[in-house]
């Protein structure tokens, strides 16, 4: 068994208005010297099978459900 750890994020030029919503909450809330906030998504799969394939079956994952391609880019770390 192994543990695929799934990040997605935003693709750069993309608006992330989590981010920024978070961001001003923060300096609403007195915290000072904040340069930026992104949102970013974490998933941790564990699969029954060889590390090679379960990033391959990961990436298939992301490709039809985890991630819009469109607009989102994805990391897989297997352990």
């Amino acid at each position: 068994m192994v543990i695929a750890e799934i990040r997605i994020e935003l693709k750069p030029g993309i608006a992330d208005p989590e981010g920024q919503n978070t961001k001003k909450a923060l300096e609403l809330l007195g915290f000072k010297g904040i340069k930026g906030v992104r949102s970013i998504k974490f998933f941790e799969v564990e699969l029954d099978a060889p590390a090679d394939e379960a990033k391959k079956q990961c990436e298939e994952m992301c490709r039809k459900l985890l991630a819009n391609p469109v607009i989102q880019k994805f990391h897989i770390t297997v352990k």
